[in-house]
């Protein structure tokens, strides 16, 4: 089923392109969420009349993503942690975790846009990705310490 991509989606296409994608996917996922539009001589006059507009928000939101992946870049988390005998944390720190400490800085990540291949079980200092927008994404940096010596 050909759609006409209204913004640029990773593994598929970029804004104005026309692509092949299987019908439940153009259905059930890119029509309803705005994403994308059928392929019909009517709706392709119609976006190349949107096609300016489109443009234009997303290069603020493009703009908007540099501006905060330029912040978290600068910015280290702290995760206080309990832990056991030979510094061995009770659980883990996951997404979730570091979602809300970003939450409690003032910056609202969604925890799925945290890129952490597997949870991580150790004190220290980790660099983790971060995807805000498509070729945007800063490595965040992430303390976990013992919960009773936080550093700055």
């Amino acid at each position: 089923m050909q759609v006409i991509l209204k913004t640029d989606i990773e593994n598929v296409g970029k804004l104005g392109e026309v692509v092949n994608v299987k019908p439940g996917y153009a259905r059930n996922y890119l029509v309803p969420k705005q994403l994308a539009m059928f392929a019909t001589s009517g709706n392709r006059k119609r976006f190349e009349q949107e096609r300016k507009k489109l443009e234009e928000r997303l290069e603020k939101q493009r703009f908007e993503a540099k501006d905060l992946s330029e912040k978290l870049e600068h910015l280290t988390v702290t995760i206080p942690v309990r832990v056991g005998e030979h510094d061995k944390l009770y659980g883990s720190v996951n997404n979730n975790h570091i979602a809300e400490a970003l939450a409690g800085q003032g910056f609202n990540i969604d925890k799925k846009k945290i890129e952490l291949e597997h949870p991580i079980r150790s004190l220290g200092d980790y660099y983790i990705g971060v995807k805000i927008y498509p070729n945007v994404q800063p490595q965040l940096h992430v303390q976990v310490v013992r919960h009773d010596e936080k550093r700055d």
